[in-house]
């Protein structure tokens, strides 16, 4: 059989479209040597979440007394936490599976390798047979990045990634994190607010990488005052055992800790594949491709982590669809400027477009508001004595968005307002006139922008 379509990995932007290629009547065949949902399902965003909901739960009620709830018992048991993320992925992977089930793709359970291509299609071997497809979508993902650490032994039981971690029963007394981006942050949180001792080391000058500054500074101030210890600026030079050994200001720390999570980023899965029998070129480790996510060999389309840019799931969902779009008829091409970020610790933080260094290092010339998370009245009502800022970005000329960074629950949940703005060049102006909810922390978005003063608002 010839398909319309393969699909060589199973995770967000390989299940998207095969759905939405199903949807429009394409033959797909999809191809994943692990479990349906790739890493992002299994072993990263959703597992993460529902660990860090647990945290969130806990933390509420360690607080009750804040909003006149008193006795509350506030022990809590690993094992049922653990069992309820595990129970969560099951669910969510079934869920995926009767989504292509529904788009009546074929699912093979088995690594994928491109073969050969002619004039019939793109040859595909797998499981030691071989299929055809007119189309190849490649959508492999990422992986963890591991350092070349003198001492670093990712067999050791001590040493933990992203995956091993996630599979812990028990709770360590002691965790030494090496990194503080997303995930390193939110791994901090969750075991911060389960009693674990945890150490951040991080080699910039700041957490949470390319997040706004101001906002991910004041987020590392409330996790240091719950007891985080962050060391910046600090480089690790050697691993003995479970002692991490790291400089900073030319001087040698060691910090020993029952756990030790690498976690200094990811990047992306493309040995293995059969992409030097197509010719498929690559660019700084990943695929390159064009603004259809097309690579530079005809038929031949890579989504994903594995093209090295936007490593993000949504990103990889909105990838797959420009992909599919285009097969389909509807011309589409795939935008950067409105992809959104979020740290899930607690409090949230979450930004989309330009920060402040990122406008000036583009030359623009903007103007930026911000207001505390409390001019919302609903933020007052739910975070007794909790803390956070809003902050927004316009062009000076026009009162275009920007950019728009929050601090604070639910963030999460809000920035996707701000993600349609920016995605719509929406002035100031034109927000102005938009009804927002009351009473709604969303309604910080809203105060923000009218506390910009420029003529024409």
């Amino acid at each position: 059989m010839k398909y319309n379509l393969a699909i060589i990995g199973g995770g967000p932007a390989g299940y998207v479209a095969a759905e939405r290629a199903g949807e429009k009547g394409l033959s797909v065949v999809v191809f994943e040597k692990n479990e349906l949902g790739g890493v992002c399902l299994n072993e990263g965003c959703i597992p993460t979440k529902t660990l860090l909901y647990s945290a969130k739960v806990y933390d509420t009620s360690r607080n009750s007394e804040k909003y006149g709830i008193s006795n509350i018992d506030t022990s809590f048991d690993m094992n049922v936490i653990m069992k309820r993320k595990d129970k969560v992925v099951k669910k969510l992977v079934g869920g995926v599976a009767a989504k292509l089930k529904h788009a009546k793709a074929t699912v093979i359970k088995e690594m994928a390798v491109l073969n050969r291509r002619n004039a019939d299609g793109v040859y595909i071997l797998a499981g030691g047979e071989e299929y055809l497809a007119e189309n190849v979508l490649v959508c492999t993902g990422s992986e963890a990045f591991i350092p070349p650490i003198p001492g670093l032994d990712i067999s050791s039981e001590a040493i933990l990634t992203n995956r091993e971690i996630l599979a812990l029963n028990e709770l360590p007394e002691s965790l030494v994190i090496i990194g503080g981006g997303v995930i390193g942050m939110e791994f901090a949180s969750f075991y911060n607010s389960f009693g674990v001792k945890v150490t951040v080391i991080e080699m910039l000058d700041k957490i949470l990488g390319e997040m706004d500054t101001e906002l991910s500074t004041m987020l590392q101030d409330i996790y240091q005052k719950r007891g985080v210890e962050i060391n910046l600026l600090s480089k690790v030079v050697a691993i003995k055992g479970k002692t991490v050994v790291y400089e900073k200001d030319g001087k040698t720390t060691e910090i020993t800790a029952e756990k030790i999570l690498v976690s200094v980023g990811r990047y992306p899965v493309t040995k293995g594949l059969g992409l030097e029998n197509m010719g498929v070129e690559l660019y700084k480790g990943g695929i390159k491709v064009d603004g259809q996510m097309r690579t530079n060999i005809p038929n031949i389309y890579a989504a994903g982590d594995v093209t090295g840019f936007s490593l993000l799931a949504h990103t990889a969902y909105r990838e797959a669809e420009v992909v599919v779009n285009n097969l389909t008829g509807r011309k589409d091409t795939m935008r950067y400027k409105a992809i959104p970020s979020v740290v899930y610790t607690n409090p949230e933080l979450s930004g989309v477009g330009h920060t402040e260094k990122t406008a000036k290092a583009a030359g623009l010339d903007f103007k930026v508001a911000k207001l505390p998370m409390a001019y919302a009245g609903r933020f007052i009502a739910e975070n007794e004595g909790g803390s956070g800022l809003c902050k927004v970005l316009v062009g000076s000329g026009y009162g275009e968005v920007l950019g728009v960074h929050m601090l604070g629950n639910p963030s999460s949940e809000m920035i996707y307002g701000a993600v349609m703005a920016i995605e719509n060049e929406m002035t100031l102006k034109e927000l102005e006139e938009v009804v927002f909810p009351h009473p709604t922390v969303s309604e910080i978005f809203r105060e923000t922008i009218f506390s910009i003063n420029l003529p024409y608002s």
